[in-house]
């Protein structure tokens, strides 16, 4: 065969067709799986914070907490149920991740959240500070995360924190640490 005669031969096949409605099919078939796999997530969401619902409101900061010994500018990533960095907690905006500002005072520490719900949490409700590296949906380095254990209602709950410099995380467990230790002789 000639070059001309494999040239005609090749104009002889037709272009393939595209099957449009076939692939609009499944475009439109993936984009709601898409959204039934959104709506069941936040139905799960719902209904995890449907289950916590018997944890009281966050406490508000009170009128005479005194001066700010500490402060940190950085991220809240959430709270879990103590000793369970899994078992994430919802309910009352908890589970909201967000910017955060704490400062720390001789009443307790003070979480302010731009967007989210802000609270307190009371010296006499602390149990611990320390550097870890995860909390439910956040993972990093060793000593990468501020964990503060302490007291809401009848529940005791880890509540992680990343600072935008991270030197902080040692002052503040040190600090939270001797605040505990200085209250442990009053009742809880």
């Amino acid at each position: 065969m000639t070059l001309i005669e494999l040239a005609a031969e090749a104009e002889k096949k037709s272009a393939e067709v595209t099957d449009w409605a076939g692939r609009i099919g499944w475009v439109v078939g993936l984009l709601l799986f898409i959204a039934f796999v959104y709506w069941l997530m936040r139905q799960g969401w719902k209904w995890r914070g449907n289950l916590q619902s018997d944890l009281p409101e966050l406490p508000g900061m009170p009128a005479g907490a005194g001066a700010a010994t500490l402060s940190l500018s950085g991220r809240y990533h959430g709270s879990t149920t103590a000793g369970q960095w899994l078992d994430r907690i919802v309910a009352h905006g908890l589970g909201t991740r967000s910017r955060v500002e704490l400062s720390l005072t001789d009443a307790g520490i003070e979480v302010v959240r731009p967007g989210a719900n802000d609270f307190f949490i009371p010296a006499e409700a602390l149990r611990e500070a320390r550097l870890d590296k995860g909390i439910a949906g956040k993972v990093l380095a060793e000593g990468g995360l501020l964990i503060v254990t302490w007291a809401h209602g009848e529940k005791l709950l880890d509540s992680g924190f990343r600072s935008d410099r991270a030197a902080e995380h040692t002052a503040w467990v040190e600090a939270v640490n001797s605040m505990i230790k200085t209250t442990e002789g009053t009742a809880r």
